[in-house]
């Protein structure tokens, strides 16, 4: 997907000059659009794995490319929100931890969101009734 983002940021910027026709304008837009999508482009380099679970917590992409450790014990929920978008059925998971809401979706995931659910709650360790 990053080398589909960089052509596509090539392309944008050989449109605006193609169009530009003289015009700074056009070519600007272009050159715009293309710094956002290799700004897209090197997140994904920098961080491509955006949720790695183990038997002590989870690790979760945090900000634009950094990282944020979470044992087990601060999550409160893992749940999949599903909603209707645009005719389509979005899924997102949530890993809330009480203080912050982590949100992932399938792309971020590479996989549906309710799977990754399910092999969540298999890796947490079951925690003692009180």
């Amino acid at each position: 997907m990053p080398a589909l983002k960089l052509v596509g940021a090539v392309l944008f910027v050989a449109l605006g000059a193609f169009f530009a026709d003289g015009d700074p304008v056009r070519l600007g837009i272009g050159v715009l659009a293309a710094v956002g999508l290799l700004g897209w482009a090197a997140r994904d380099l920098l961080a491509p794995v955006r949720l790695c679970a183990d038997a002590d917590g989870i690790t979760v992409v945090s900000g634009y490319a950094g990282r944020r450790r979470i044992p087990w014990t601060e999550i409160e929920r893992i749940t999949v929100d599903t909603r209707p978008r645009l005719g389509l059925r979005t899924e997102t998971l949530e890993i809330d931890t009480g203080s912050s809401l982590h949100l992932l979706g399938r792309y971020d995931l590479d996989a549906p969101p309710a799977e990754v659910a399910e092999a969540l709650h298999a890796v947490r360790p079951a925690t003692p009734a009180d």
